[in-house]
């Protein structure tokens, strides 16, 4: 039998935290109007700085998929009785 305990990350503060500093990041609006330059790989700064926050949103969304959401519904699927 697996014992594993049911943990939803919508109780976590600190993914909601974590969540709201990068999707605010993710729209540059902090940066200058009109801020092209510098050109960081053929993209404009504010496009590379969207990106990075990009990355780090999807990956902080999967990891707290994979390692922080255990719910009732995988032993269910197994047949488990709680």
């Amino acid at each position: 039998m697996n014992n594993k305990t049911i943990k939803e990350p919508i109780r976590k503060k600190w993914i909601w935290i974590a969540v709201i500093i990068l999707f605010a990041g993710n729209v540059p609006w902090y940066l200058p109007v009109g801020r092209i330059k510098p050109i960081i790989f053929g993209f404009p700064f504010w496009a590379f700085v969207s990106l990075l926050f990009s990355l780090a949103f999807c990956g902080l969304v999967s990891w707290v998929c994979l390692k922080e959401w255990n719910v009732v519904e995988d032993q269910e699927e197994e047949g488990v009785e709680q």
